[in-house]
């Protein structure tokens, strides 16, 4: 079993580019198969959700290249409309094939997919979308057969303003004769960028980032060369490793804009943050200010994914920040490990109050999930003597390499292998 292994108390200085998003990638591989031409991606990290859906993609009868950090994707030969068991159970974003394979065979099978144990994230909001397409869904012994043959441009309207099911259902409709709007849609960056990969490959989308989506039916799509949006969460996780150490770094290759909410908090809690352009620094003060609260939120407001990141640095923060987790119901897990390692976080329901500490001990800490492995990993920069984080793999579903960035840093980190 891999472990990050960190000896905490070294202050973080230096500069680091940050790779795309896995968030970004994932979709827009997906999307890759609404061609038969080859299309390739490039800056793409090497994270194993991203090496999972490669081999969906291989099994459904795709070729799947890398070359050093380029991702080629050529779907000439896909013939199967039938999502591998196994393989889909492993990521929660093998979702996101439901609605291109829609769009080329007009029928699907999927089993539920899997990922992070941060909540129920059922996916009902995905084939509400897509029944109103008119796609007919069946249920049978686990399976989603999907009938999409009397498919039509529709107005679809979310109950919820989920990511992967707006995603899913602009995929869908991106060759459906007559327009398809979309209402009450997610807002976040990451969709803004699969519409702008879609357009790219020829499709008519317009509206990401607002409330209502635009969907224009063509009668194909070609492949192109596309280079995915840059990861906030990653960047976020830097800053805030930055911030806990007292440290000053500078990040490349960010959007600035997509950091406002994350940006925002740093700021109350003393950090100075400097934009320009596709960089941002963070000057951390010796001690951390409280943040008064913290509400996850669809984007625009802050994102779930950076919330425990944000309670693992308010921990040492002087005086008591209160964070209120609204997306899923499971994103604090993690503060019974911050607790022992010496923390004072308390959970009710889906509130945490955390009352900062003077000091946090190393600890061995098991990461649960993507985010508080990374949160852990956070903690563990600034806690005195040795922090060890079980089941990094966990970690590489969304970080290149996490231990090679905060080493890059100043950090005393390495990846261990230990008896599970």
């Amino acid at each position: 079993m891999d472990a990050l292994r960190i000896r905490g108390g070294k202050r973080l200085s230096g500069e680091w580019r940050v790779h795309s998003a896995k968030n970004a990638v994932l979709p827009i591989m997906a999307a890759s198969i609404l061609t038969d031409e080859t299309s390739v991606l490039l800056d793409c990290p090497e994270l194993s959700d991203i090496g999972y859906m490669g081999e969906i993609l291989r099994t459904l009868g795709c070729e799947v290249h890398r070359q050093g950090s380029a991702l080629e994707i050529d779907p000439r030969e896909m013939s199967r409309h039938e999502m591998p068991d196994g393989l889909a159970k492993k990521i929660r974003s093998s979702i996101f094939l439901l609605g291109p394979i829609l769009a080329r065979f007009r029928k699907a099978a999927v089993t539920f997919p899997g990922g992070c144990e941060i909540g129920m994230r059922p996916i009902d909001l995905h084939l509400s979308g897509l029944k109103q397409l008119g796609v007919q869904i069946h249920e049978v012994e686990g399976v989603i057969r999907c009938d999409g043959k009397n498919m039509h441009a529709a107005t679809v309207h979310f109950d919820y303003p989920s990511v992967g099911a707006t995603e899913n259902v602009m995929m869908a409709a991106v060759m459906l004769h007559g327009k398809t709007y979309l209402h009450n849609v997610a807002r976040e960056p990451e969709i803004i960028d699969l519409q702008r990969f879609l357009n790219e490959m020829g499709a008519k989308v317009s509206g990401a980032g607002s409330h209502t989506i635009c969907v224009e039916g063509v009668n194909r799509l070609h492949g192109v060369r596309y280079r995915p949006m840059p990861d906030r969460i990653v960047a976020g996780t830097l800053l805030a490793a930055a911030a806990v150490t007292g440290g000053s770094i500078k990040l490349t290759n960010v959007c600035c804009q997509d950091m406002y909410a994350i940006c925002s908090k740093l700021k109350e809690m003393g950090c100075v943050i400097l934009e320009n352009d596709d960089t941002i620094s963070i000057h951390a003060p010796e001690h951390l200010r409280p943040f008064q609260q913290l509400q996850t939120q669809p984007h625009p407001g802050f994102p779930t994914d950076m919330q425990v990141q944000m309670l693992a640095i308010a921990t040492l923060a002087k005086g008591t920040s209160i964070i209120v987790e609204n997306v899923f119901e499971n994103r604090f897990t993690h503060a019974g490990d911050l607790n022992r390692m010496g923390a004072n976080v308390v959970v009710n329901g889906r509130t945490a109050i955390v009352q900062g500490v003077n000091v946090l001990y190393g600890a061995r800490v098991t990461a649960r999930d993507l985010r508080g492995g990374a949160a852990l990993t956070i903690a563990g920069l600034k806690a005195k003597g040795e922090t060890l984080v079980e089941h990094a793999a966990l970690i590489d579903r969304g970080y290149e390499r996490l231990e090679d960035m905060l080493t890059a840093l100043g950090a005393d980190i390495e990846r261990i292998t230990i008896d599970a």
